[in-house]
């Protein structure tokens, strides 16, 4: 496995005025010669001082730039020789061959895939992944098109997370929709374990997108509004219960009435009709004794 070696190139500034200065010489050296040199040595110093000039501009071809949050790898023949990071103007081996791999930050959306949860139900998810690269050689050298490589790699990950998972749940369990902190944890592990190898960081990981797929949206959404329904029912009934117990409790307290216990089956079966109904209930007056 190839690891980043960091290598300070030479500053640029100084090498391309010194080079500049050379060429602007060299000019003044060939108007030089033809002014004062004759003969068979006018040639000889021309072409020497064109030597010089193509030496010149060929150490030219050294200078590259880094732009901030920006690494250059650098290789000699196919041999890799070091990343440079220093921002600015920079010089290196002229031989070298240069490939600029941006260290920022991004993220991505996956594409929506279908995939079953792990109750079976199919559902469609996608999500956001927020990555940069930490170690440009393994981005480089370990992986083909690292780019490509990590946005595979998130669907992967991504439909693997879906299987562990219930879309919905309802007795506390961890689930797609209701626990999203500890999935978004999951699946940033489950990324990340799978781009470390091509010297990529995942520092978030979150589902975007969630829902049933079409062929079932319809049914479970039905499935839904009945397990709400229940739900408040069941709460509704034991707020219920209680009232009724504290109306006898205080009313047996305080010896406002007595009851026998016919007739406080008959009074909590006509509290709990109060206070369950789901339509106002209409008064009866009853102007009788309470056994008649």
């Amino acid at each position: 496995m190839i690891r980043e070696l960091e290598r300070r190139a030479l500053p640029g500034v100084p090498v391309l005025l010194l080079l500049v200065l050379i060429l602007l010489a060299s000019f003044w050296g060939i108007y030089t010669v033809i002014r004062e040199v004759s003969g068979g040595e006018r040639g000889f110093w021309i072409v020497l001082i064109v030597l010089i000039d193509a030496i010149d501009i060929f150490l030219l071809c050294g200078l590259f730039t880094v732009a901030p949050n920006q690494g250059v790898v650098l290789q000699l023949f196919g041999k890799y020789t070091g990343t440079a990071r220093d921002a600015g103007l920079r010089w290196a081996n002229p031989f070298y061959a240069k490939k600029n791999i941006s260290l920022r930050v991004r993220n991505f959306e996956t594409q929506r895939l279908k995939v079953n949860d792990y109750d079976g139900n199919p559902i469609e998810i996608a999500a956001v992944v927020v990555w940069k690269v930490v170690d440009t050689a393994e981005a480089v050298f370990e992986v083909d098109n690292f780019e490509n490589y990590v946005q595979v790699q998130s669907e992967a990950a991504l439909r693997n997370l879906a299987t562990l998972y219930s879309y919905d749940s309802h007795d506390d369990q961890i689930s797609l929709r209701g626990s999203t902190a500890v999935v978004a944890e999951h699946l940033q592990r489950e990324v990340q374990d799978r781009l470390k190898k091509a010297g990529v960081d995942v520092l978030e990981a979150r589902i975007s997108h969630l829902a049933y797929a079409s062929e079932i949206a319809a049914a479970m959404l039905q499935r839904q509004q009945a397990s709400a329904i229940i739900a408040a029912r069941q709460k509704i009934v034991e707020g219920a219960v209680g009232m009724v117990e504290m109306a006898l409790e205080m009313l047996s307290a305080k010896g406002v009435v007595h009851l026998d216990e016919e007739r406080k089956a008959a009074m909590v079966s006509n509290l709990l009709v109060v206070l369950c109904g789901e339509r106002s209930t209409q008064p009866v007056i009853n102007a009788g004794s309470i056994y008649h």
